[in-house]
């Protein structure tokens, strides 16, 4: 799997400069990455922009052979069919989780391959049994989301999106809304994923868990200005916009090394 953005630049209605300045990346497959930057980066607006929630003017996004061309260059109904090309491969799990309340753990998770991919419910349903399982939540089947904890959720949420089997999965702060002993929860089911070899790529405001990743992108203004493995981006970072934002985390948790 080959994940790459090249000049891509994003601005929305009514705003005078763009949120996506030229920004230019490439991923590894099978990769843990880490997508840091201060608020207002860009960062989120970039997953959107990679799974076709967000349009983008110039510029373009590749997911292996299925390119994604800015609204500036190519037509609507070449962008329309290359961006369902790409969700094909690339899942986004949100940061509210969106889990439907009325629908137990096995039911959230086969309601997109069973009523928008038209897949058999017995072949879909095996598959997320297995998800459900590898994920340590083969006793919550049949529990629904209110009855779940945060973390237990987030799992869901995870399940739900690799029953569509992507090629690569986007987080928007996986962590953000969890309590401290819920958060090393979270790094499990990550590496849980990673086994599958599947692409990750996760915002994040956690050093602790960027320090984990494989692969550490920071974004700042709009732009990815550093990208390599975290014992040198986050040890001895050569941009000073990447030093700042290291700067501003609290000192306890700037302290220390990889875990």
């Amino acid at each position: 799997m080959r994940l790459r953005a090249e000049k891509v630049v994003r601005t929305r209605p009514g705003a005078r400069e763009p949120v996506l300045r030229e920004l230019t990346f490439e991923l590894e497959s099978g990769a843990l990455v880490a997508l840091l930057g201060p608020s207002g980066a860009g960062k989120t607006t970039l997953l959107r922009c990679l799974i076709g929630l967000e349009p983008f003017e110039s510029g373009e996004i590749a997911v292996d052979e299925v390119v994604v061309r800015g609204s500036e260059q190519s037509g609507q109904r070449e962008r329309e069919r290359a961006i369902g090309e790409v969700r094909r491969r690339v899942g986004l799990v949100f940061q509210s989780y969106e889990l439907f309340p009325h629908l137990s753990v096995l039911e959230n998770c086969l309601l997109a391959p069973v009523r928008v991919r038209s897949e058999p419910r017995r072949k879909a349903e095996e598959r997320a049994r297995e998800l459900l399982e590898r994920l340590g939540l083969e006793e919550k089947l049949g529990a629904f989301p209110e009855q779940l904890s945060g973390g237990q959720r987030q799992r869901v949420a995870i399940a739900r999106a690799l029953v569509m089997e992507p090629r690569v999965l986007l987080y928007d702060e996986p962590t953000s809304s969890l309590d401290p002993s819920l958060k090393e929860e979270v790094w499990q089911t990550l590496k849980r994923v990673e086994a599958t070899g599947v692409t990750q790529v996760v915002v994040t405001h956690e050093l602790g868990l960027a320090r984990r990743a494989e692969q550490v992108c920071v974004m700042d203004q709009g732009r990815v200005i550093e990208s390599g493995p975290p014992e040198r981006v986050l040890v001895a970072p050569e941009r000073e916009g990447t030093r700042r934002l290291l700067a501003s985390w609290p000192a306890a948790e700037g302290a220390g090394g990889r875990a």
